[in-house]
Order: structure tokens, then sequence, then C-alpha cells
């Protein structure tokens, strides 16, 4: 698969996507959704899960393509805990308010770079899915 995260990154950047609806729509057709399904189930998810509280929202996106693309729940969960733990290696946070600096005044990554990162990290988790079948 040709990487699609600077796709799902632009989206964010333009500001027509949240985090969440940039990675669902952009790999809403391996998943199996139309695009405007994907714009709908990730639309509560801008700001992270409760409103920058809560897991950034580029990591529940990836969570929906994952659940959306395993049948096997133990699976989708495994390959989520893979992604969160590149993410937090690389980024020192998942959760959204510490990534985007609330409190600490301190910015550890911008909204598309978290969005390219839980893309890059989607797919390599795809790929090794398909590799394993």
């Amino acid at each position: 698969m040709e990487t699609r995260k600077h796709i799902a990154a632009e989206k964010k950047h333009c500001g027509s996507h949240n985090c969440a609806q940039a990675i669902v729509h952009t790999y809403a057709d391996i998943a199996g959704m139309d695009e405007q399904l994907a714009m709908k189930v990730a639309n509560a998810f801008g700001a992270g899960m409760g409103n920058m509280e809560g897991t950034c929202g580029a990591l529940v996106g990836a969570g929906i393509v994952l659940g959306m693309l395993n049948k096997d729940k133990a699976k989708a969960m495994k390959d989520m805990r893979q992604i969160m733990m590149k993410f937090q290696t690389r980024n020192s946070a998942t959760q959204c308010k510490v990534l985007k600096g609330v409190g600490t005044k301190i910015v550890l990554r911008e909204c598309p770079l978290c969005v390219a990162d839980a893309a890059e990290f989607l797919e390599e988790q795809i790929r090794e899915s398909t590799a394993d079948s």
C-alpha cells in the first residue's frame, strides 16, 4: 500500500477535518465505509476524546479503521495497542491536551503531525495484518 499519511495530514492542516475524521476519511475505502459515513462516525472526536481530556483523535480514528478491518476483536485490540505504544514512544504522550501543551505551554506535537504519525502506524499494522493472512 502506498502511504496516505500526507493526505491525512493535509486534511487536518487545511481545516476540513478533525483529527479522527482525517484518518477515517483517508482510509474509508480500506475500512469498507463510504466517505459520508466516515465523516459522521469520527465527528465527535475533534480535540481528542472528551474535548482534549482523552486520547488524541488521530489515534481514535486509527482505532475506528482497525475495528472495521479486523473482525477479530482481540486482533483489533492488539493492533491498536501497538499503534498506541509507537505513538507514545515518538511523541511522549497520547492524550490530546498533553500533546497540545495545555497547562504546560509546551507543545509536543502539532495536530497534522499527530495525524501523520497515527496514519503511519496504522499503515504498518495493516501491512503486518496483510502479510500474516
